[in-house]
């Protein structure tokens, strides 16, 4: 497992079939949502009659399949973002792979680019692993391999990166290197820590390690070139001796690596120290390593099942508020439904408006448990064109108005007599606006007052919506944008909604180029949505 570059290329085609079965999932979960939209349209069409058991049995069968499609699509979606982080890490150290760390080698050299910055790659070669491997067996060179990742690891900070390019050899990202003496320092930090001894069963082994180090922009500016420069140098450094590091630029100037250490331990081949530990000594040191592997997966499997309980309790809350909203409409319906049987023709029209209207809610329920369905996937496209905002956003507000008046509430609405053209999605706009103007609505009191303002400072548009309603609580603003996620004070002020609505802005802000900031002076204070859209440029940015 530890040198065999063809069996990383199978794991990785097999990840990569694994991935695709798992996309697969998700598309039938998506064409079963798909259905239930259809669903809706067939009871809206059984509406018309009036017989009210059809209509009953097609609002239950939409609650049931509606359930079950979010159930799909959560498992899908959950082994997707699993095959996908497999797809991307060495399955042994469970390090970045080579593409991985490509990836982020060519995005730190466009951010480097961008701010005129240095950045290192670094070579690492661990040495005499052969040795290792065909002497003390497989197992132990790979604990040999695994020992060796968390020790480079642990050398470098969170922002840079170690992956296993392959075998024994290691590559290594430094981002933001101000002077070459930078990346030499890492090295030299990481050939000591190698260099450590460490026990693997019942040899004490040092690592040593030939290390080549290549610096952007100096030594190349292209990821290829930076990782074959920084191979050049590891292998100069290996032939002048056990535990060196050489930079490209040295490799270029001819200058030779510094003199070795004068320490035997560095220049002998690791193997087992003289003498061999007492048959007691090595069966009480299994007993012991055998009793913190116990430990460790009991204490392991601890956090697993309550991680899991978590989530069941998680889940069934939400397919129980999922079943609530989708049953409140069923009243309404099945009241008209009945009156219809009994009541003259020309109360039929009420009747008809008040099963529209409900049919109606569920349909909004189904589009945003679609719409938090593209979020998690990605799928959220946008048909852009040259729009005036402005025009968008009285639209919208004329449209949520009704719903106002029947609360009391005032809405005054701000608009500049500019154009406020942008490039974007009208449809997907409105969305945004209705969506912050419903939360809004809905979150405040009978009477209160609700302020929609449009403003274009410098090249941007902003749009603010206002209430003086119940406010948001200082740790809930942190997850209100986030799925499914509703504070408890807005739970029990109005129990309707999924908490999807606010998670759909915000990504559909983002897909604009924009941004969305939620602020709020505490509970009972009200609340304020700021959206940041960039101005029309003149140019169609797909």
């Amino acid at each position: 497992m530890n040198d065999l570059p063809d069996q990383a290329a199978l794991d990785a085609m097999e990840a990569a079939l694994e991935l695709a079965a798992v996309r697969r999932q998700t598309q039938v979960a998506r064409e079963m949502l798909t259905r239930l939209r259809q669903t809706i349209v067939e009871a809206m069409n059984a509406a018309d009659s009036d017989a009210a058991s059809p209509l009953r049995a097609v609002n239950e069968r939409l609650v049931c399949s509606a359930l079950k499609a979010q159930l799909d699509a959560d498992d899908c979606n959950r082994t997707l973002g699993e095959v996908s982080r497999a797809a991307e890490h060495d399955p042994l150290t469970e390090l970045p792979n080579r593409v991985l760390f490509h990836d982020r080698l060519e995005q730190a050299i466009a951010q480097a680019h961008r701010h005129g910055t240095r950045l290192a790659v670094l070579f690492v070669d661990l040495n005499h692993f052969k040795q290792i491997n065909d002497t003390l067996g497989h197992a132990i060179g790979d604990q040999v391999l695994q020992r060796a990742a968390h020790s480079l690891a642990g050398c470098i900070r969170e922002s840079d990166t170690v992956s296993r390019h392959g075998g024994d050899e290691f590559l290594v990202l430094l981002t933001e290197v101000k002077l070459a003496v930078d990346a030499v320092a890492i090295a030299d930090k990481m050939t000591t820590t190698l260099g450590a001894p460490s026990r693997f069963g019942n040899n004490v082994l040092r690592l040593t390690a030939s290390i080549g180090i290549s610096l952007y922009p100096d030594d190349g500016d292209e990821a290829d070139v930076l990782i074959d420069r920084a191979d050049a140098a590891m292998y100069l450094a290996k032939r002048h001796g056990v535990g060196r590091f050489v930079s490209h630029g040295a490799l270029l100037a001819g200058k030779q690596p510094p003199p070795a250490l004068p320490l035997a331990a560095l220049r002998q081949p690791p193997n087992a120290p003289e003498g061999t530990t007492s048959e007691t000594e090595y069966h009480l040191n299994q007993l012991r390593d055998a009793n913190e592997q116990l430990v460790k997966a009991a204490i392991s499997a601890q956090v697993l099942q309550g991680n899991a309980e978590q989530s069941q309790r998680d889940q069934i809350q939400f397919l129980a508020l999922l079943a609530h909203e989708l049953r409140s409409p069923l009243g309404p319906i099945r009241m008209a439904a009945n009156l219809m049987g009994r009541l003259p023709v020309a109360e039929h029209p009420k009747m008809h408006s008040i099963i529209e209207r409900e049919i109606g809610h569920m349909t909004r329920l189904v589009d945003d448990l679609l719409d938090a369905g593209r979020i998690n996937s990605g799928k959220m496209n946008l048909e852009r064109q040259i729009v005036s905002l402005a025009h968008v956003v009285d639209g919208a507000a004329n449209a949520c108005r009704p719903a106002m008046d029947l609360r009391l509430q005032h809405l005054d609405v701000r608009l500049p007599s500019s154009s406020t053209n942008m490039q974007g999605d009208p449809v997907r706009l409105a969305q945004i606006v209705r969506n912050l103007l419903d939360n809004a609505s809905k979150y405040t009191g009978n009477g209160g007052h609700i302020i929609l303002s449009l403003e274009e400072p410098e090249g941007h548009l902003v749009l603010t919506v206002a209430d003086d309603g119940i406010g948001i609580a200082a740790e809930a603003l942190l997850t209100i944008f986030d799925p499914y996620v509703q504070e408890k004070t807005a739970v029990n002020f109005n129990r309707a909604g999924l908490g999807i609505g606010l998670a759909v802005v915000r990504e559909l802000v983002e897909a604009h180029g924009g941004t969305v900031v939620a602020t709020s002076a505490g509970g009972g204070k009200g609340s304020e949505f700021v959206v940041k859209f960039p101005g029309y440029s003149g140019e169609i940015r797909e």
